[in-house]
């Protein structure tokens, strides 16, 4: 049995090879410039919600910022050391879905899959917002403006990541740069420094320290965990996209882990050293890393370097989700859990479908917000304590079953990251519950539901597709092709001679409406046909309602009943003008015909266009 191949396009040159596509996937270095933002930013707010928590036990509480950020950092390490295992045991990417579909079953799989999807949305929706936040912060007149100043953020992130995620990783990088150096210089000075330099920024500004302190007791030390836990969001994102690094993918993501783990760690420590060296006490309208900045730098030129690379960081680190969530999204599709457009890529390796719809979802939330960032805070950061509690899990019963080098230490390192990041999924949800997480809480079992159903539908499909099953071999029937005419044209001649060439016998069929105009020319029509005798006959259709798709369904079908075993096609002649705006002067009966009979028979449909 002979196959045969067909292909397009011109063979590269000896010269030229053949573009792998590498060009337009990540280094490790670029790698951390397009999933690490997230991450990164966490900094400007991870501290923060620190201090914020511990300040109710007053200044005595603020004594625990660098404990619990420790003990932070401490779950940082183990969540790197789990992810770069995860990066290498699924090099297709996908994180804790994947983990948890080897591992955990496919229910426990959707919900981390769902959990992950949220969280993205949310990430970009919140990222812009705090950045604008930030902007407006500045410059106080331009807040009535903040809700189009998001949107037109959201575009241009949008836009950059349609140009593929190298692209975004290059416009991206000098400023993750500029963030990361200012940090770690606010850093460096603030060690050497043995009182603030300036308290300019948090002067004549309230504090927020509460008067009927609280102890400092488990609950509170826990609330603070869960709370500074929000820095650790953005770890998972490299895990996800795998499959946009180049050759060798695997190590280049582990890398990138690796840095983003390291980097991340030591400006968490270091802020918080500070916070504890200085005895910065949290105020209101003046955020945690302005007051270090100032208390460590001065409040000067890099007082405002600090404030400007944080403000651009955080609107950019919806960046996150545009190279992490469209990966998902296509493992979701090729798992039938999703439609199956989310799977197409298109040139420089960008899943446009992907990005889009991330791009809409998040405008949604923004205009659902007004643009305000404490209406979707509450809502952040719980999906992606489910996922690293889902993943960890799983990587616990992947080492039980690989049994490879080290696994129980493994194992022991995986157990503590799940049941430490299971416990502030459970503090987080608790405490954000009423300021509106209980709407995560209901989303997530509803996206599950979605999964499912899609799920559903394809399999029903594919079963009445006989998908995986060899097909009955092709045999020959009976064609008859139908053209519906209304006139005598030179389309009516094309679609004719076309017909011929596809079908055993062609049957042209024209609508008569009982109205004394639509009769008349129906009749001339046929008069015209007789004189013109091109051999085929035309079957007039009368209709008594203006119809013009019903009528002719109604014959195919008859077709169908009087003619068994007979292939019908509908073959559909349509005039194309040469400018676009002449389109719109159809009638676009072509199209009423074209519903019609896919809606309400099994015939073949063809639409010849004719350019004109």
């Amino acid at each position: 049995m002979a196959v045969l191949t067909t292909e397009t396009g011109a063979a590269p040159s000896a010269e030229e090879p053949p573009d792998t596509g590498a060009r337009h996937r990540l280094t490790a270095v670029t790698g951390l410039a397009a999933l690490s933002l997230d991450a990164m930013a966490s900094v400007a707010y991870g501290p923060e919600a620190i201090v914020l928590v511990l300040a109710a036990a007053g200044a005595h509480g603020l004594g625990f910022t660098l404990p619990v950020t420790l003990a932070i950092a401490g779950l940082l390490a183990v969540l790197v050391a789990s992810y770069r295992q995860v990066i290498k045991a699924f090099p297709d990417g996908g994180g804790s879905y994947a983990v948890a579909k080897a591992h955990l079953g496919r229910r426990t799989s959707l919900v981390a899959a769902g959990s992950l999807v949220l969280d993205y949305v949310l990430n970009v929706a919140v990222a812009v917002t705090a950045g604008v936040a930030a902007l407006t912060s500045a410059f106080p007149e331009l807040y009535g403006e903040r809700l189009w100043i998001c949107l037109a953020v959201l575009a241009l992130i949008t836009a950059v990541n349609l140009r593929g995620i190298v692209d975004s990783a290059r416009a991206f990088i000098v400023p993750t740069a500029v963030f990361i150096g200012a940090i770690l210089v606010l850093i460096t000075v603030g060690l050497f420094r043995d009182a603030p330099v300036s308290t300019a920024a948090s002067s004549g500004h309230a504090s927020v320290l509460a008067d009927n302190a609280t102890t400092v007791g488990a609950l509170l030390l826990l609330k603070a965990f869960a709370s500074g836990c929000s820095a650790l969001t953005g770890v998972e994102a490299i895990a996800n996209a795998v499959p946009s690094f180049r050759a060798p993918a695997a190590k280049r993501a582990m890398r990138a882990e690796v840095a983003l783990g390291a980097l991340l760690g030591v400006m968490l420590i270091g802020l918080s050293v500070l916070i504890s060296r200085f005895g910065l006490q949290p105020v209101e309208g003046v955020t945690v890393l302005a007051q270090l900045a100032d208390a460590s730098l001065g409040h000067n030129w890099g007082f405002y370097v600090i404030q400007f690379a944080t403000m651009v960081l955080l609107a950019l680190s919806a960046n996150t989700s545009f190279g992490g969530l469209p990966v998902l999204l296509k493992l979701l599709a090729r798992d039938n859990y999703l439609p199956h457009v989310f799977g197409l890529k298109a040139d420089r390796q960008v899943h446009r479908h992907g990005v889009v719809w991330l791009s809409l979802v998040s405008a949604a939330l923004l205009l659902f917000s007004g643009g305000d960032t404490n209406t979707l805070v509450p809502l952040f950061a719980i999906g992606v304590f489910v996922g690293f509690t889902i993943a960890q899990t799983g990587m616990v019963l992947h080492w039980r079953r690989e049994r490879g080098p080290r696994w129980a230490g493994k194992t022991v390192l995986n157990g503590l990251g799940a049941l430490l990041t299971g416990v502030s999924a459970v503090v987080v949800t608790a405490t954000k519950f009423h300021d509106g997480a209980w709407l995560i809480v209901i989303a997530l079992p509803l996206l599950v539901l979605v999964f499912e159903t899609v799920h559903r539908a394809y399999g029903t499909i594919g079963e009445r597709l006989g998908v995986g099953r060899i097909p009955e071999p092709p045999h020959r029937e009976r064609s008859l092709v139908l053209v519906p005419v209304s006139s005598l044209t030179r389309l009516t001649s094309e679609a004719l001679t076309a017909a011929v060439s596809l079908g055993d016998e062609v049957r042209a069929v024209t609508v008569c409406h009982p109205e004394p105009e639509d009769r008349a020319a129906t009749e001339a029509l046929e008069r015209d046909w007789a004189l013109w005798n091109p051999g085929i006959d035309l079957v007039r259709l009368s209709s008594e309602r203006r119809s013009l798709g019903r009528p002719i369904t109604a014959y195919v079908r008859g077709l169908a009943e009087t003619e068994p075993g007979t292939q019908v096609t509908v073959l559909i002649p349509e005039a194309e003008p040469a400018h676009l705006w002449q389109r719109l002067l159809q009638n676009q009966r072509g199209a009423v015909v074209a519903h019609a009979v896919r809606r309400d028979t099994d015939a073949v449909i063809c639409r010849l266009r004719f350019r004109c």
